[in-house]
């Protein structure tokens, strides 16, 4: 995947994404600090950092699963509804991936990746189904759909809920470490899933710890530390040659490994 040079400065026009001067804390701790980052339509941004950098207060702020302090964010031109219809019918268009699979126990594969479009979208029974199990398919795990999610492996699980993200059709989709509660041989088979979206031009924010990920699918890396953004540039610009000693360091620990 090419990836675009981001030197030039941002301005959030036409942004899937755009965060300006966003700022979050949890009592005394500042755990986003003046964060401005634009996303485009189709751009696969992968952020990056130690643990406790912000990574996930980041992606669940865009959602609203985290209130902000400051600043402000918009998706598509609009401004992050406060509550009500209005912010549940935004979070319909954005899907999110999380550690936890959060799928819904007493319910089938199938039943869990219908439901959304059936409540929310209002999709008649038979079509919901028929697209769920395209999608199911499509995520590898078609002939899963009549079973429940503890009889899934991890690596299953996840894919179901990737599947179940995109039944709404999603003009975005978040992944905060989809892939951290994983045994290391279903982490590939998440990812590989991750770059077919990425391939096909989903617009994507991914909070990972994946480098291998990040090199293959991303147009940009963002780099966190202590609640700000210290360096964005391209995959390759960033692990051949990082600007700032904290990104240095960071790579120096986790590429060793």
């Amino acid at each position: 995947m090419t990836a675009s040079s981001t030197s030039a400065p941002r301005t959030g026009e036409g942004a899937a994404v755009d965060l300006a001067g966003v700022n979050k804390w949890f009592g005394d701790l500042h755990v986003l600090k003046d964060i401005d980052l634009s996303v485009e339509r189709g751009e696969v941004v992968v952020v990056i950092g130690p643990s406790g950098s912000g990574k996930s207060t980041l992606c669940r702020a865009i959602n609203r699963l985290e209130t902000i302090d400051g600043g402000s964010i918009t998706l598509a031109g609009e401004p992050l509804p406060e509550e009500g219809k209005a912010l549940a019918r935004m979070r319909s268009d954005v899907g999110m991936v999380f550690q936890s699979f959060n799928l819904f126990a007493h319910k089938t594969v199938l039943e869990n990746v219908t439901l959304g479009p059936i409540k929310v979208r209002g999709a008649k029974r038979a079509e919901a189904e028929e697209k769920a199990r395209r999608l199911l398919d499509r995520v590898g795990v078609g002939h899963q759909a009549e079973k429940y999610p503890a009889q899934l492996s991890g690596g299953q699980q996840q894919r179901v809920a990737i599947a179940r993200a995109l039944a709404m059709d999603p003009q975005l989709m978040l992944f905060d470490e989809p892939t951290s509660a994983l045994d290391p041989e279903m982490i590939k088979e998440v990812l590989d899933v991750m770059v077919d979206l990425a391939r096909g031009g989903m617009t994507m924010i991914v909070v990972t710890h994946e480098m291998g990920f990040a090199r293959t699918a991303a147009d940009r890396v963002v780099f966190m530390s202590d609640g700000a953004i210290v360096e964005e540039n391209t995959p390759d610009e960033f692990f051949t040659n990082p600007r700032s000693e904290r990104a240095r360091d960071f790579l120096a620990k986790i590429l060793k490994h």
